[in-house]
């Protein structure tokens, strides 16, 4: 099974995670977005595009953990292993060319809402969480979160959501201005693709340029930005926290952290 879907119609290019039943980012997933970016940059029957996910449940869930322990450890694994690939992978489709619009059917948690964050647009439905969770597996948003998310709602509601780790809910999510438009459960990729449809009539070379100058506006480009948070992810994957994490996650219990205090 093919971990990514795409169809193109009417310049929208629908690009599906199809990881079911959360659409969870493996590595491999994240190798295939790469490409499929490649080729709809250069696609002129490409205008727009719309990320998803396969059923409801979840938009994406974040990073396969069965696959941290593999990361966990020794200098560079995890960046070598995940984060350097992932991250470059996140930022190609955070620099696209052309309007790019996330439909959020289900949960956007961890790795999955910092991916929903590259695209310009965010649509959620009305049902939808949105959570950064990272912390309570001893790490924290590695793929670009800390800083898109603060840049997107502020510093201080970016902490909350990654100190504590609690979902909100779509409305809360559009009131804070992390989400553009909420939806009828069941809805958001239909109000997504009405979305690009009107982006796709308009002039997207002038839509590409706009983008780049209001990245321009940043104090710092994203992509330096983000390098900085890389050697601290790698930091934090070499701890003994990290460990506890995982541990937990499968046992379905609350992490102890205190012990590895």
């Amino acid at each position: 099974m093919a971990p990514i879907n795409t169809t193109i119609s009417e310049g929208i290019a629908v690009v599906t995670l199809n990881n079911p039943p959360l659409n969870v980012v493996t590595v491999e997933l994240t190798a295939s977005l790469d490409r499929i970016l490649d080729e709809f940059a250069e696609d002129p029957n490409v205008r727009t595009l719309v990320l998803t996910g396969a059923g409801d449940r979840a938009f994406c869930a974040g990073s396969d953990i069965k696959e941290f322990s593999s990361f966990v450890g020794p200098s560079g694994r995890v960046l070598d292993g995940k984060m350097i690939g992932e991250n470059a992978t996140y930022s190609k489709l955070a620099a696209f060319a052309k309007p790019t619009v996330a439909a959020l059917n289900g949960s956007a948690v961890g790795g999955g809402l910092e991916l929903a964050l590259c695209c310009d647009l965010i649509v959620a439905g009305e049902n939808v969480k949105l959570s950064l969770p990272e912390v309570k597996l001893g790490v924290f948003p590695g793929a670009g979160g800390t800083v898109r998310v603060a840049r997107r709602i502020g510093e201080g509601r970016a902490k909350e959501m990654m100190f504590l780790g609690d979902p909100i809910d779509a409305a809360t999510a559009l009131s804070w201005g992390l989400v553009n438009q909420t939806a009828p459960r069941g809805k958001a990729l239909e109000a997504s693709l009405e979305l690009a449809a009107k982006l796709a009539d308009l002039p997207t070379g002038a839509i590409g340029l706009c983008k780049q100058a209001i990245g321009l506006g940043q104090d710092l480009a994203e992509g330096d930005a983000i390098e900085t948070t890389l050697p601290l992810i790698e930091k934090a994957f070499e701890a003994d926290e990290v460990q506890e994490g995982i541990r937990a996650f499968f046992a379905k219990e609350k992490p102890r952290f205190r012990r590895n205090s």
